[in-house]
């Protein structure tokens, strides 16, 4: 039987199986003679021991398209960044941090600015146009309301059939976004809440909460860091999208966009073809870069 890893604590791994339920499992002990060790999002074949206790044992790992480290979660196809547009408002800086990480780890982005009630609609604008060439898509959203939830443009729409990581800062509205799109799927609840509040499983881990076939949010209790120490400052450009159409337009081969004379970049930023807020960030980003200590 096949399902998929939905979270796993102390030796214990629950694999959600389409119209069969939770299962809890234990990983065969050839896994650790291989040093492979299961995943959450991981793909797995089981074999059922108790039908009535819904109790099983991983017998295979499928192949991985893809894994992160930090959160520990496998088979990831995008990341969703939820911010607020009020209470509180949008730290753009640190959007942009989680930007060049999943840019870092060649993971795609969708952006979401919830409580979108509370904004006006030229604010919703000028976010909109900042990240207009970031190639994320950017959808507005309202757990109040039900506001770009559901429907075509939604985001409902932008997660179908897909594995996503939520990500973003607290109070902004991520576990009631989660509700909103699982508030009509009877995925087992009861039985999920029945195996997962065992008293071995009080510590916190990622979780692939399933929203309907094939379709699942990543709950993670967070990035272990913000910090790009994993990144050079001459890379930390390929990570803003909106520099890519400029590449080897500057006088200078290896233009960092800083302050090289006939920067294309920085042209294009005169004319308004590139967001002032982006590229400042850069900047910030670059020098945080290039003035961290090295041990």
């Amino acid at each position: 039987m096949q399902g998929r890893i939905i979270k796993g604590v102390a030796g214990f791994y629950y694999v959600h199986i389409p119209q069969k339920g939770l299962y809890e499992c234990r990983a065969k002990g050839i896994f650790r003679k291989e040093n492979k060790k299961p995943l959450v999002g991981d793909g797995v074949r089981i074999c059922i021991l108790d039908e009535k206790d819904q109790e099983g044992s991983i017998q295979e790992i499928l192949p991985r398209r893809n894994q992160l480290i930090r959160p520990a979660v496998a088979n990831v196809d995008q990341a969703l960044l939820v911010f607020a547009m009020e209470d509180p408002k949008p730290n753009l800086m640190l959007l942009d941090r989680f930007l060049v990480m999943m840019g870092k780890a060649q993971i795609p982005a969708c952006l979401c600015f919830n409580k979108a009630d509370l904004s006006s609609q030229k604010e919703k604008e000028r976010v909109a146009g900042i990240y207009a060439g970031s190639g994320c898509p950017v959808v507005f959203t309202s757990t109040r309301t039900g506001a770009g939830i559901k429907g075509p443009g939604g985001l409902d729409a932008l997660l179908e059939g897909k594995t996503t990581v939520v990500a973003g800062p607290s109070g902004v509205g991520k576990s009631s976004l989660a509700n909103q799109l699982q508030r009509e799927v009877q995925m087992e609840t009861g039985t999920v809440s029945k195996k997962l509040k065992k008293g071995r499983h009080t510590t916190r881990h990622s979780q692939l909460i399933p929203v309907r076939v094939d379709t699942y949010l990543v709950d993670t209790p967070g990035f272990s860091s913000l910090y790009l120490d994993a990144i050079e400052k001459e890379e930390l450009r390929f990570y803003f999208p909106e520099f890519e159409g400029y590449e080897g337009q500057c006088r200078f081969q290896g233009c960092v966009h800083v302050s090289e004379p006939g920067c294309a970049v920085r042209q294009a930023l005169e004319e308004e073809k590139i967001s002032v807020s982006r590229y400042e960030d850069y900047l910030d980003l670059f020098d945080e870069i290039k003035n961290k200590r090295r041990y």
